[in-house]
């Protein structure tokens, strides 16, 4: 349903936070956007919702059954938000309005979108909350933000992301702040939504196991591999995500040494200096290459004559 092409996003003169991004997000598919804190995965999903402060600079294009996002009008964009595009934001629920009950801001979609009355919209309100595991449903429907614990803020968000019946639902780390029982809830939560099309941002490699058909894995603002979910938990392609699936607990906790990768260095693999495969060929620029199901940005999988 949602093409990106080439799209980079830059702050000033800085480097790119988004660098040339190609994805394309199936329709009626979960895809999840993996990678480590600044690879430019929420810039992403903020680039598609025309949410990005004003100084940002982006080039390329989005579209959305074939209409090209990055051109419409503010007045186009709303028509498409809540009703069409759904966002769940990250933030442990600080995006909730703190003088509104959690009920009247889930109930708001509700209502602007599918047109019902406030009655029938705060039953529609209770059956959601209850759906995201906050109970009593009509207690929490009348409670304010600040006497929520943040992961019951962060259901209250999918909550309000979900009820205005979104074909597409944009989320950012909607497991944030939440326990191991609470992720499944959420995770059974997107099963059940089979015909929504999710596009979502996570560093929770369980939750992705449990609800992604694809996935893409971001480094320094370039996607690095894209796969389906299956085979990247089997065989991952690019040695950055063959490090992700080593740091999980139960594949022994191997964390690399350096952590922090360099940000003056935009030419050859980004990942040069944390790779432990990596040779002089690494430091020339390298495109996608396709490796059966799989798109690796690697050299080692590069044919050469």
């Amino acid at each position: 349903m949602i093409k990106i092409r080439n799209l980079t996003v830059s702050f000033d003169q800085n480097a790119p936070v988004v660098d040339a991004v190609n994805l394309d997000i199936a329709q009626g598919q979960t895809t999840a956007v993996i990678g480590e804190s600044g690879s430019g995965k929420s810039v992403s999903i903020a680039a598609i919702l025309r949410i990005l402060p004003k100084e940002a600079n982006v080039k390329g294009s989005i579209t959305l059954a074939g209409m090209e996002l990055l051109s419409l009008t503010d007045d186009e964009l709303n028509k498409l938000r809540g009703k069409v595009l759904g966002y769940v934001p990250q933030g442990g629920g600080n995006s909730l309005h703190p003088l509104m009950t959690v009920g009247a801001q889930v109930a708001e979609p509700i209502i602007f979108h599918q047109k019902e009355p406030r009655k029938k919209a705060f039953q529609t309100v209770l059956k959601w909350l209850d759906k995201v595991g906050l109970k009593p449903a009509r207690e929490m429907a009348l409670a304010f933000p600040h006497t929520l614990s943040g992961g019951m803020k962060q259901r209250a968000l999918i909550a309000m992301g979900a009820a205005g019946g979104a074909k597409i639902i944009l989320a950012d780390e909607p497991t944030k702040g939440l326990d191991s029982k609470r992720v499944e809830q959420i995770a059974e939560l997107f099963s059940d939504l089979e015909e929504t099309t999710i596009l979502c941002v996570t560093h929770d490699l369980r939750f992705v196991k449990s609800i992604a058909d694809n996935i893409c894995v971001m480094y320094e603002g370039q996607v690095v591999e894209l796969t389906d979910a299956e085979s990247f938990f089997k065989e991952p392609k690019h040695p950055y995500s063959q490090m992700l699936l080593s740091a999980l607990p139960e594949n022994g906790l191997n964390c690399p040494e350096i952590f922090t990768p360099p940000t003056e260095q935009r030419e050859g693999c980004l990942f040069y200096h944390r790779c432990p495969k990596r040779s002089d060929d690494c430091k020339n620029k390298i495109p996608m290459i396709s490796v059966g199901h799989c798109n690796v940005r690697c050299v080692q999988y590069a044919v050469t004559s």
